[in-house]
């Protein structure tokens, strides 16, 4: 997400920081750039102009004016605005109410609001510790019930029966009895969508609504769907009163414009982004953190909250162990790794998160991608565990017939070797404590950086899963 903007933001700003001192005319100049920069991402035009206006009246503040670094300046002026039209802080859902919590999801159809409701109900059950149970009132759309039944028990959550026969105002209320009776803190009401809004859609969803009295009303919409997504959340607003927002398919969307436009179109905040098809991709929303992304200063609190809820405490203790106990980094620890990543959403969603990447060459990125990565591990199932603990003796012949095994080119073998060997020099650090030191400057890079780097006062579980 915001691949575009931070391509065009990286050059605005790299601009900025070479000026001695910012004029009228360089201000200017910058904002044209910055509003054509929004205008490509699908930004809404008030929105944009809103925007470049405030951004324009601080920069020519005294403050900037007098500073001894104008354009980095400017860059936090440009910043702080960016989390201010996304709305300043993290908006958590508010489950305060007396149990069952009932929060109802609305949106269009092909949203992805029948997902969101099953990844939504993971993420409570794993980082709320909350039960749930979810429940569709959707009698409209062939296999909707099924579905729901079927992402439902891949999370784990509970789920509340409903057929096409029935209202689904009564199904809102049994469900919401059901709830009551099996004493659940969470239910999530899955409602119909339509292909476009409509007054019959409305109607239904008012009269769930007045039914059951969530305790918040989400709005699923199509990051894709660029400033309609803005403006079907308004048209849905008018309508229901919205507490918030879950922004699905971001990983599709290269623009961003939904994003910045849906805060200020609505007033309402967006709660969530839906990452990707997995259940496991849904993450808070956090404006300053998107803000970082977006500027290409990456995002690594969102990294590091990743490493610690996914990456295997025990298995990375035991790398830890083995390293400081002198012995070397084998082939068998880079498999796990390789795993480790994976876990953590892959190579696209780590390096998304990493301060700088906007500036990597696109032909570099692709090199780095999951396919790679499940051929590395192909290459690693396809030796003995002589060769993977002891690397050095694979030579030509082993070579030939770890390729033919693993269904790849003696080049691709090679070129694995050739990382391995990069990495085991990397882990070698880690034996006089120059892992640790590393990891302790970043963190003190972080905004509101860890004291001593990241918490424990060393490096990350898994070493980011390195």
């Amino acid at each position: 997400m915001f691949e575009n903007l931070q391509e065009r933001f990286g050059r605005v700003l790299k601009d900025l920081r070479g000026q001695g001192r910012l004029t009228e005319d360089n201000i200017k100049d910058t904002m044209r750039e910055v509003r054509m920069a929004l205008l490509e991402a699908d930004v809404a035009l008030p929105v944009v102009r809103a925007f470049v206006d405030q951004v324009r009246e601080k920069a020519l503040g005294e403050e900037v004016m007098k500073s001894l670094t104008p354009g980095q300046v400017l860059i936090k002026i440009v910043n702080d605005e960016l989390v201010a039209l996304m709305g300043a802080a993290n908006e958590r859902l508010d489950l305060s109410a007396q149990p069952p919590a009932v929060v109802l999801m609305a949106g269009l159809q092909g949203s992805g609001k029948t997902t969101s409701v099953a990844k939504l109900a993971r993420w409570l059950q794993e980082k709320q510790k909350k039960t749930v149970l979810v429940v569709s009132c959707d009698v409209y759309r062939p296999a909707a019930i099924e579905q729901l039944r079927t992402v439902a028990a891949e999370v784990g959550a509970g789920f509340i029966p409903s057929s096409s026969d029935q209202n689904p105002v009564d199904i809102a209320r049994n469900a919401l009895d059901t709830a009551r009776k099996q004493f659940k803190d969470v239910l999530i009401v899955d409602t119909a969508g339509r292909l476009h809004v409509d007054a019959a859609m409305m109607d239904e969803i008012k009269a769930i609504h007045a039914a059951i009295r969530p305790v918040e009303t989400l709005f699923v919409v199509d990051a894709m769907t660029g400033q309609d997504a803005a403006n079907t959340a308004r048209a849905f607003d008018e309508a229901l009163p919205l507490t918030g927002i879950i922004l699905t398919k971001t990983d599709g969307d290269a623009r961003g414009g939904a994003a910045l436009s849906i805060r200020q179109i609505t007033g309402k905040p967006i709660k969530f982004l839906g990452t990707g098809e997995k259940v496991t991709a849904l993450e808070p929303f956090h404006p300053e953190r998107v803000a970082s992304r977006i500027l290409g200063m990456g995002d690594v609190l969102s990294l590091v909250e990743e490493v610690q809820s996914k990456v295997d405490r025990e298995q990375a203790e035991r790398l830890v162990k083995k390293l400081k106990k002198g012995k070397d980094f084998d082939l068998a620890d880079f498999r796990e790794q390789l795993v480790q990543m994976t876990k953590m959403g892959g190579m696209a969603s780590l390096m998304d998160k990493l301060p700088g990447m906007s500036q990597v060459p696109e032909h570099m990125k692709s090199q780095v991608n999951d396919k790679e990565m499940g051929k590395l591990a192909a290459i690693i199932d396809s030796m003995t565990r002589q060769e993977r603990q002891f690397p050095a003796i694979i030579k030509g012949s082993r070579r030939r017939r770890i390729a033919l095994g693993s269904g790849t080119q003696v080049q691709d073998v090679n070129k694995l070797l050739k990382q391995f060997t990069q990495m085991q020099k990397v882990m070698k650090k880690m034996k006089g404590g120059g892992m640790a030191k590393m990891m302790r400057a970043l963190g003190s890079r972080m905004p509101g950086g860890f004291p001593g780097g990241f918490p424990g006062g060393g490096m990350p579980p898994g070493g980011f899963g390195l």
